[in-house]
């Protein structure tokens, strides 16, 4: 069965509130409108106002009540418009979802899920763009999830939803419209692994979200050439799968690290870090990033793909490690 990503993450929430009557959507425009990006168009009509939730434009309340929820009993998904926002939830998130089940030595859980757009490339501007996963990857105490393809955003939310803890679910803007086949002899997926997207034996690119398929669409051009690209595609950013980048650089020796987010304290920078602690002597070219530029996201078209990671920038960089002029 063909079907978009935006479908795959509508059919995933339509799951999870058929399977427990605890579940409930709650965020900003998710009923009448159906959602920013029409992830949960119909869902209004179909579960209702008290399952289906409108809230005011106030992150840091609906999130803080969708804490208070998960502390209840109840399984709530809080969708956030856009990451850019959840700054204004960055007090519930990290100082209350995060820590309380520390803080009470394990008597309290926090099953909540926070689901957010990320990631430029529709003309939405600065205050829109930003990747901000890396952020969060950050705190202690969190799920970092990030979809890159159909199939992990139609089955994520409900491994995270049977997490005691709270996971966070970034869902690339650019990848509403994707489609791909779903495969029905699958019906889960694990949020503790990174997958081998494609295999190669002469440079790793390690990624994921929407740089995902930029950097299958880099493969192919790097295969054309002679260089054979292995893609890891990383879809949890804590914790994260250090073994599996580390096993395939230890075949291919070189490495490129493909992240939207800033260079500048990414979670590119730490999984390089990572590499230089751990596997540094398997290493036999330095260690590359491609991020963004390191500048809000621009308006107009033209400028705002020239801040985004792309294909050819992938593809340069692979190519000068493996085939140095």
């Amino acid at each position: 069965m063909r079907i978009t990503y935006r479908e795959a993450c509508r059919q995933a929430i339509r799951d999870a509130l058929l399977a427990d009557p605890r579940c409930f959507v709650m965020g900003e425009d998710v009923g009448k409108y159906g959602g920013c990006y029409a992830v949960t168009k119909g869902l209004l009509e179909e579960f209702g106002p008290q399952r289906i939730i409108d809230t005011p434009l106030a992150e840091n309340g609906f999130t803080g009540l969708g804490v208070g929820a998960a502390l209840a009993g109840l399984r709530p998904i809080v969708e956030i418009m856009t990451c850019n926002f959840s700054l204004l939830a960055l007090d519930q998130i990290m100082n209350n979802a995060a820590t309380l089940p520390h803080m009470s030595g394990g008597q309290f859980a926090v099953p909540l899920v926070i689901r957010m757009a990320t990631g430029g490339g529709r003309q939405l501007a600065a205050q829109h763009s930003h990747s901000l996963e890396g952020w969060f990857a950050h705190i202690p105490g969190l799920k970092v999830l990030v979809p890159g393809t159909v199939e992990d955003a139609r089955w994520m939310l409900a491994a995270a939803l049977a997490d005691p803890n709270p996971v966070l679910i970034f869902e690339h803007i650019v990848l509403y419209n994707a489609e791909d086949e779903l495969d029905p002899a699958v019906t889960g997926v694990d949020i503790a692994h990174a997958r081998v997207r494609r295999a190669g034996r002469d440079v790793t690119l390690v990624t994921y979200g929407n740089s995902l398929p930029k950097c299958l669409a880099a493969a192919e051009t790097l295969a054309a050439q002679g260089i054979e690209a292995e893609v890891i595609d990383l879809r949890v950013l804590r914790p994260l799968d250090m073994a599996t980048v580390t096993a395939s650089v230890t075949r291919t020796r070189r490495v490129v690290i493909v992240d939207e987010g800033w260079k500048s304290g990414s979670i590119s920078a730490e999984i390089a870090a990572r590499l230089a602690e751990d596997a540094l002597y398997e290493l036999d070219a330095p260690v590359r990033r491609v991020c963004s530029r390191e500048v809000p996201v621009p308006y107009a078209a033209h400028m705002e793909e020239a801040t985004l990671p792309r294909v050819d920038d992938i593809a340069a960089a692979a190519h000068a490690l493996v085939k140095p002029s």
